[in-house]
């Protein structure tokens, strides 16, 4: 009769167990850059186990499909990527390879971030021999709080038709989300008047977004054509402009080569700074931008 009793309460544990676990299951999420980690992040909390698959440091056009990424593709719940072709020369054979019906194209686990939004910069004409262009427009959509905003929304909506047990918990990390951001750009806004109609020039054309939210006037690009890198005769045409033409900073990205920015400002006594183009590791969206708008302030003329 105890061997019995015994045997029923370890078999009513290990249901419990079970059905604990079950409840507590996570979706496993997929993001191609540590700003939609980031958002997810905030939004899902606990309910999501999220793997990044680039960092800071690492332009997202030039990722290769390694094994390691392709295993995490094929076990994940939800993919979120920025789109607009940023991950054209990865993400379709990561799809593919991975084998994983819930994540493709058109399947409710593939989101993606630009269809949220409303792009800038489309080409006028579709000419790969002018350089990196992007047929829908600028992908670099993260870089202006209002558009992200606009893809926490979207985001939500997936996570929810993906998760609807935990509803509750992600409209509320919207909801909590929204007040804190909304809060965060009308002080970013605050503190970065300053820079409004300032002029710059910059290594790579990924910086409309934020230029256009802040008043940047970007009058030069180092880049002859979009990923093309700068030849010397460029870079003499670029620096012969500026001295018609003066900025007061020279930016490129953490993952851009840094020679022609830092060469630029040798010659013109410019300050050429360096900016995160994403979060760091364990770094929220509002610390990051917290340290873009900073060091644009500390580095204005």
């Amino acid at each position: 009769m105890l061997k019995q009793s015994i045997k029923l309460l370890v078999f009513g544990l290990l249901a419990l167990g079970l059905s604990l676990q079950t409840a507590r299951a996570d979706l496993q999420v997929f993001a191609c850059e540590p700003e939609w980690a980031a958002l997810a992040k905030t939004l899902g909390g606990d309910h999501l186990t999220i793997y990044t698959a680039t960092t800071h440091q690492q332009d997202p056009h030039h990722i290769q499909a390694r094994p390691s990424l392709i295993a995490k593709a094929r076990r994940a719940d939800l993919l979120i990527c920025t789109g607009a072709e940023l991950e054209i020369g990865w993400l379709p054979l990561l799809l593919r390879k991975s084998g994983n019906s819930k994540i493709q194209v058109g399947a409710p686990g593939h989101f993606i971030a630009t269809d949220q939004v409303t792009l800038v910069g489309k080409p006028a004409v579709l000419d790969r021999s002018v350089g990196d262009v992007h047929a829908a427009g600028n992908p670099h959509i993260h870089l202006d709080p209002d558009r992200v905003l606009q893809v926490a929304r979207g985001l939500t909506d997936t996570l929810v038709r993906l998760d609807s047990a935990n509803q509750t918990s992600y409209q509320n990390g919207l909801e909590a989300f929204t007040a804190d951001w909304q809060g965060n750009i009308s002080r970013w806004r605050q503190q970065a008047a300053a820079l409004k109609n300032k002029p710059i020039a910059a290594h790579h054309d990924g910086w409309p977004y934020l230029n256009d939210w802040l008043g940047l006037n970007q009058v030069a690009l180092l880049e002859p054509r979009p990923g093309i890198p700068p030849s010397s005769t460029h870079l003499s045409g670029v620096l012969a402009s500026l001295k018609q033409t003066p900025v007061d900073l020279v930016v490129y990205a953490s993952y851009d080569d840094p020679r022609a920015a830092r060469w630029l400002a040798e010659k013109t006594g410019i300050p050429a700074i360096e900016l995160d183009a994403s979060p760091v590791a364990n770094e929220t969206l509002t610390q990051w931008f917290d340290r873009l708008i900073k060091q644009l302030l500390m580095n204005q003329s």
